[in-house]
């Protein structure tokens, strides 16, 4: 009787240790990584059908992760879009419509990095922060900064006074973070590049690490079919007139040389950043952290490489609004790895996203979604349109906004009058060659997609 009671008691311990034990690893919270480009286009990286960009750890993180290839920013420029990033909510809810407002203190509490430090996360944010003035930015909430101001410079000097390009700085701020890491304590690291944006104001305007000058030395780069002076002539005087996509077009397009010489040196810029990828994943590997690190990796906004005549952003044009997006968990299963996912999911996904990764409630301010819920195709009723708004103030960017579906794209420009409207059936003419707000025959779609526009912009407030 006393030797059952014991074999009773043991099972029981047996048990309760084995129960501990599974809830103690059930709560790991895993390292997340975002790592964030500047004005990197959807299709510039191999894994979206890239035949002539050599992107091959963008690519190696899509083949072990998930891409999507439906992926957009609600409003074209950084600041803007990378304050919808951190709050997940639209401009016309965060209020930064420029480059010089950052968060209220108390709006800022409810930004990702700030959620995920109150919940005991180490964060560490490097790069280009790109909301507000450097004055304004929250060096002290952070474990470590190691941001510019701006729009920062390519070429910096080591210790020793050698060349040494801001991306390879970058990388090595990313590594320094890491060394201060501990498998004690989760951390979450946004790590924010500069490339592939431009040098505004240098005459060399894509100023990429010396080191991969060779790339694409002898490739001969297409220009766009919509390049073509036919479809910049199409728009009204007064787009044409003073425009600032026109202006950086002659900057950097204009000519077949400046063309091949700009396309280059873009593509070398997003290759100093794979090259940096992969130290990060090197060292996570040798230091025993990346079977529970979570990397994220998208682009603030599009980029015109001279089509419609544009270069920049700014539009709702699909060079202008749509990026790369790729989710890679080692945790999963290999069955969930190498996926292709075609929702359409947005910038402002991506702070819930992340708080639910980290086990955090997402707090009803933020208006994105939580993009798990369809990053293996579990969820059936999922977004099928979103709210486009532009409403930066500048002299040469007339603002604009709209709305984005799977087969149309309807915008107005806010200061025009009489009104001025685009609509494009995508559906049937992805390039957006034919603009049909005035065509009659398509009078009712209008009225569908304008309403619908309003709805969401009452809803977005």
């Amino acid at each position: 009787m006393l030797n059952n009671l014991r074999n009773v008691l043991m099972g029981f311990v047996v048990i309760i240790i084995l129960f501990n034990g599974c809830k103690r690893k059930e709560e790991v919270r895993p390292n997340i990584i975002f790592i964030l480009t500047d004005d990197q286009r959807w299709d510039a990286m191999g894994c979206m059908g890239n035949k002539d960009i050599l992107t091959p750890e963008m690519d190696k993180l899509a083949e072990e992760g998930v891409k999507f290839t439906q992926a957009f920013v609600t409003t074209p420029i950084c600041a803007i879009s990378r304050a919808s990033i951190l709050s997940g909510q639209y401009a016309r809810r965060h209020k930064i419509d420029n480059f010089s407002t950052h968060f209220s203190d108390s709006a800022y509490q409810y930004t990702y990095p700030m959620l995920l430090k109150k919940a005991g996360y180490r964060i560490g944010f490097i790069g280009k922060y790109g909301v507000g003035l450097e004055k304004d930015f929250p060096k002290d909430k952070y474990d470590y900064w190691g941001c510019f101001k701006g729009q920062g410079y390519y070429w910096h000097t080591d210790s020793a006074g050698n060349p040494l390009h801001l991306t390879k700085l970058l990388g090595n701020r990313a590594v320094e973070f890491l060394k201060g890491t501990s498998k004690e304590q989760p951390f979450c690291l946004s790590l924010s590049f500069k490339a592939p944006h431009c040098q505004d104001g240098s005459e060399d305007q894509f100023l990429f690490d010396s080191t991969y000058v060779d790339l694409y030395k002898n490739y001969i780069f297409p220009y766009p079919e919509t390049g073509d002076s036919l479809y910049w002539n199409e728009f009204p005087p007064f787009f044409r007139n003073n425009n600032e996509a026109r202006i950086r077009w002659h900057i950097r397009f204009d000519t077949p040389e400046k063309y091949q010489k700009s396309l280059k040196g873009y593509y070398r810029l997003i290759y100093g950043v794979n090259v940096q990828i992969k130290r990060i994943r090197e060292w996570l590997k040798k230091n025993g952290q990346e079977k529970n690190t979570i990397i994220i990796l998208m682009g603030d906004n599009g980029f015109y490489l001279a089509e419609h005549g544009m270069a920049g952003k700014w539009y709702i044009y699909e060079e202008s609004i749509r990026v790369p997006l790729i989710i890679y968990d080692p945790r999963v299963p290999d069955e969930q790895k190498g996926l292709t996912n075609t929702e359409m999911v947005l910038n402002i996904d991506i702070a819930p996203t992340i708080l639910n990764y980290a086990g955090i409630q997402i707090p009803k301010t933020m208006q994105g979604e939580n993009i798990r819920e369809v990053l293996y195709k579990k969820k059936s009723d999922w977004r099928n349109d979103f709210l486009f708004e532009h409403p930066f103030k500048y002299k040469t960017l007339p603002r604009s906004e709209g709305i984005v579906t799977k087969d149309w794209k309807y915008v107005r420009f806010i200061d025009r009058q009489p009104g001025y409207e685009w609509m494009y059936h995508t559906g049937v003419d992805p390039k957006e060659k034919d603009n049909l707000a005035e065509d009659k025959k398509y009078a009712n779609t209008k009225e569908k997609l304008k309403k619908r526009f309003e709805e969401l912009a009452k809803k977005y407030e």
